[in-house]
Order: C-alpha cells, then structure tokens, then sequence
C-alpha cells in the first residue's frame, strides 16, 4: 500500500503553446489530483536567490540577469531561440534541478494521483517520469489565433515558437490519453472530468496491486 509521497499514479500533462494545458491542470486540481507545474519549478529556480542563479550568471553574464537579481527572461528567451547551443546550455544548468524538485514534490504528494505539467515532456525525453501521459492538443490555426491573443505576439512569432517545439504528431503518438481542445470551454470540461474518473479508477487498481509504487 502506498504512503504520502508514493502516488499510485503519476500522469505527464503536456501540449503545444496555447493549447489548454493550464484549464486542464486548474481543472484537475479542483477535482483533486496533485498538480506540480515544471514552469513554476523553473519560476523559483530563477528568481533573485533562485538556486540556478548563480550557475547562470557565470555561464551567460550580467546580460541576462534583471535589476532584482532574477533571470531576465525576455533577454535569455531572444539568446535562446537565436542561438541553439545557448538553449541547450540553460537546459542543462536548469533541467536537472527541476527533476529533482519534481521528485522532492513527489514524496510530499498524497492525493489519489499526481499530475505533472510538463510543456516539453516529449523535447526533454522525460516520458520516463510519468505512468501516463495526456496530451492536449488542437488544429494549428487555433493554436496560432489563441497564442497572438492571449501572448500579444505576431504571427510569426507564435510560428517560430510552435516550430521549436516538437510536433503535434510526434505528441499525439505518444499520448495515452488525448484531449481535443478544438471546441468550447464545456466541451474542454467534460473531456478533463472523464479522464479523472478514468484516473481515479487507474489508481485504486494500482494502489491495490502495488504497482509502480517504487518508481520514485
């Protein structure tokens, strides 16, 4: 039987830019699941005092470190997307961190199962961490609509950003589960609902036989 901090069922939630994956967390969470978002984690290791600031300032300069001491993220966002080998860099003083938190949030978790926001679980090659993964997905057109309305960007701005992320294709075929986010806010709900009764299900069966639960 599984103990605080051993979640029966762990679920990777990931999807393009602008595709919904915050609804669906916010929704989840209501509903109960456990939800840790990697984009947070990377928030506090960035902030002034973050444990990845120090790293950062050696590898990239003053140039990317904002008035408070936190990483100036328009700045590190411009190098990043210009220069492939600087991106790598970042994730690599970055992305080991965040794993470890994840792992850390992990061990605290004791609802029925826990749901990872990873936005680029399948770029990072971490499909390991997760039981399941859900994916959110919806036609690029409305993607591109959302991201410039929501984001302020031009078009191809959002362009350049879906390009650098891995393609709805290569999501949807390692998706376990697939939210069609294409239609309305109830239509988004109802999708979310039923998946986290399929969850709660998976997981009871799971905590039952003991299954995955030395994974962590």
């Amino acid at each position: 039987m599984p103990g605080p901090g051993r979640p029966a069922l762990v679920v990777a939630l990931t999807g393009g830019i602008g595709s919904g994956k915050t609804s669906v967390a916010t929704r989840l969470a209501e509903l109960g699941a456990a939800v840790i978002d990697t984009d947070l984690l990377a928030h506090a290791l960035t902030r002034s005092g973050g444990e990845a600031m120090p790293a950062i300032a050696a590898a990239f300069g003053p140039e990317v470190i904002a008035t408070d001491g936190s990483l100036d993220r328009p700045a590190m966002r411009r190098r990043a997307f210009a220069d492939p080998q600087t991106r790598r860099k970042l994730e690599a003083i970055l992305h080991p961190l965040i794993r470890a938190r994840l792992a850390e949030e992990l061990r605290q978790v004791e609802a029925a199962y826990a749901v990872l926001v990873i936005p680029l679980l399948f770029e990072t090659g971490w499909t390991d961490i997760a039981d399941r993964i859900l994916v959110v997905d919806l036609p690029e057109d409305q993607q591109i609509a959302r991201v410039m309305r929501r984001n302020a960007l031009s078009e191809t701005e959002v362009r350049q950003i879906i390009a650098s992320q891995a393609s709805a294709a290569t999501r949807r075929a390692g998706a376990d589960d697939l939210i069609e986010n294409s239609g309305n806010l109830e239509a988004l709900r109802w999708q979310t609902d039923r998946l986290h009764r399929d969850y709660l299900h998976l997981s009871a069966a799971r905590e039952t036989t003991g299954i995955g639960l030395d994974k962590y």
